[in-house]
């Protein structure tokens, strides 16, 4: 080693300080570029050989580039919906356009990578970043959202286009009232199932539920054809008292002392001289008609008890069988009525099940049952269905003995429905509950309505499932129930209206039809040995030996709506320059000095 070594490290020294000069200067530019990696320098020296250590001296140096693509730049937010950020390890797969063919962009088929995640859709509906490069992804299949495939494609939603589902399952939540208020219920007899807010199969022309309903209907009782004290047949003016003679009973009833009564039901009729008031006294110059009002009051009796041909005849109505006796056995008999007590039972009926209502009982319906909410369904054409839904309470536990808390859901099939058709069907499932208003029966959260069908439309079977806990019967202040959730998993045609991606790197379309559907997924990928990459213009990395291959995968995770910064520190390169710059001009010394040193030796020989 000599004078002119000097000079040729003091040249490499300075070849190495604009190697990092110029890798400074890079990073500096691209401090606001997207996804950019900043590019450090190491320096290596280079120890000539010598036979013993004692005679070795510093060598020269040479600068190698040292790649920061594992460092992590800033993530912010952006208002694109196709921008992405990865945080943490991994790669988007990107190919970059050799050109066009009419108007379509052709590949090579090399894939390249990038962190760039600046994407936007471009006219052929393709992810392009600002550096050129198009994103590469899964299809996803927008009706079932399974991959379709596992091997990364350039992306393009292009028109895309979905055609109509049909709807082939409703989810339902919802909380129904311990005591429903109806129309019907506000004005039904005490302890009856109307009253309680349900439903009576026996107010109905075909029993709408699913059991078959035992119950009473009216009956009656005629009395002997007699006649006034004038001769005539006895009619709804004759008089009571049989005072004189015309139209009053042959044989009257007398104000007493002791009053005259009638006992109907157990309840007593008392007869007065006049002012009588109330339900348990009358007038004995009240006539026939007034007297058959009296005892309908206390029968219950909603069919009005008459007088015809000279012939009482009398009403049980449903609440009791009737039983009526009279202190004045004579006066009974002017009316009719010989042999006393006048008793008459009930008419047992039994209404077989039918599980729908006809539109001669809609009325009664809607006044016994509640809403249940409505839901569009759809067809397999694509055609809207407007599904309404009603409960009806069928059994309450507050009558005692047996009786559970029973409900039936019903659905609109004939909106225009008259007469003896169908308008509405019961879904054909009871649905009870516990005191505490838990679900008890079905057991299972999903039954199935068999051929359901609205209007002219047909919907096939469909799953209706209220979850677990999604049924409850608790109280409520209104009597109404409340619909918490009502969704179906239909829709009809649309088209591509536009595309995001959302945080778990799925591309999301939306439709024309008001659907959001997953389209594709955004594939990551990483490497063994990443800073071993190949850089190459707009952000992009190619795969090198070193590398090794891209590996499917990656710990990272994708932010949609984001975008990762440069990873360049400023102050730290602008440390860098200061360094550099001083590095360089002490090299530039060492040369002035070595060629002071060689004009001195040539001196020397003047």
């Amino acid at each position: 080693m000599g004078i002119f070594d000097a000079l040729n490290t003091s040249v490499g020294g300075l070849q190495a300080q604009s190697f990092a000069l110029q890798n400074i200067s890079g990073n500096i530019a691209n401090a606001s570029t997207t996804g950019y990696k900043g590019i450090g320098t190491t320096f290596e020296d280079l120890i000539p050989d010598a036979t013993s250590p004692s005679r070795q001296v510093a060598g020269g140096v040479t600068a190698f580039a040292q790649p920061t693509i594992t460092s992590q730049g800033t993530v912010s937010t952006t208002t694109v919906a196709t921008n992405m950020a990865i945080n943490g390890d991994g790669f988007f797969s990107v190919q970059k356009s050799t050109g066009t063919v009419d108007n379509v962009p052709v590949f090579s088929g090399v894939t390249d990578y990038t962190r760039r995640g600046d994407f936007q859709t471009n006219a052929n509906g393709n992810l392009v970043n600002g550096a050129g490069y198009y994103l590469m992804g899964v299809a996803v299949d927008p009706k079932t959202g399974n991959p379709l495939g596992n091997i990364p494609q350039v992306l393009q939603f292009q028109n895309n286009f979905i055609p109509a589902q049909n709807t082939t399952s409703i989810s339902y939540a919802a909380n129904l009232p311990s005591t429903p208020t109806t129309v019907a219920s506000p004005n039904a007899a005490s302890g009856t199932i109307t009253a309680l807010g349900g439903l009576n199969p026996l107010d109905f022309i075909q029993n709408p539920t699913l059991t078959a309903a035992s119950g009473f209907t009216d009956a009656t009782t005629t009395g002997a054809v007699k006649t006034a004290a004038g001769g005539s047949n006895i009619d709804s003016n004759t008089t009571l008292n049989g005072v004189g003679g015309g139209d009053t009973l042959t044989s009257g009833f007398t104000a007493g002392p002791p009053a005259d009564t009638i006992t109907v039901d157990g309840q007593t009729l008392t007869f007065v001289a006049s002012g009588a008031s109330g339900p348990n006294q009358i007038n004995v110059t009240d006539n026939i008609s007034t007297l058959l009002a009296k005892i309908d009051a206390l029968s219950g009796a909603a069919t009005p008890s008459s007088v015809s041909g000279g012939a009482i005849t009398l009403h049980t109505g449903t609440k009791n069988d009737l039983s009526v006796t009279s202190s004045n056995a004579g006066a009974m008999a002017a009316l009719g009525f010989a042999a006393l007590p006048v008793t008459k039972a009930r008419t047992v009926v039994n209404s077989p099940a039918t599980g729908v209502v006809i539109a001669n009982d809609q009325q009664t319906f809607l006044n016994e049952s509640i809403s249940g909410g409505a839901v569009t369904a759809f067809d397999q054409t694509g055609t809207a269905v407007n599904l309404q839904l009603r409960w009806a309470k069928t059994d309450s536990a507050t009558l005692g003995g047996t009786h559970t808390n029973t409900w039936n859901l019903f659905y609109q099939t004939n909106p225009s429905a008259s007469g003896t058709q169908t308008a509405w069907v019961n879904a054909g499932t009871n649905y009870t509950f516990s005191a505490a208003g838990a679900l008890t029966s079905p057991a299972t959260p999903a039954i199935t309505i068999p051929n359901v069908t609205v209007g002219n439309q047909s919907l096939g079977n469909l799953s209706f499932s209220t979850g677990t806990g999604g049924l409850t019967q608790f109280a409520s202040t209104g009597g109404t129930a409340t619909i918490n959730a009502v969704t179906q998993n239909g829709f009809a045609a649309g088209q591509l209206q536009s595309v995001a991606i959302n945080n778990n790197g799925i591309v999301v379309g939306t439709f024309s039809n008001g659907q959001n559907l997953d389209l594709a997924s955004v594939t990551l990928s990483h490497f063994n040995g990443t800073n071993y990459l190949k850089a190459l213009d707009g952000g992009a990395y190619a795969v090198t030996v070193q590398s090794g291959p891209a590996i499917i995968g990656a710990s990272g995770n994708i932010s949609g709506s984001s975008l990762e910064g440069s990873n360049t520190d400023i102050a730290s390169e602008f440390t860098k320059l200061i360094v550099t710059q001083q590095a360089y001009s002490a090299n530039t010394k060492v040369i002035t000095t070595a060629n002071t040193m060689v004009q001195d030796l040539l001196n020397v020989l003047r």
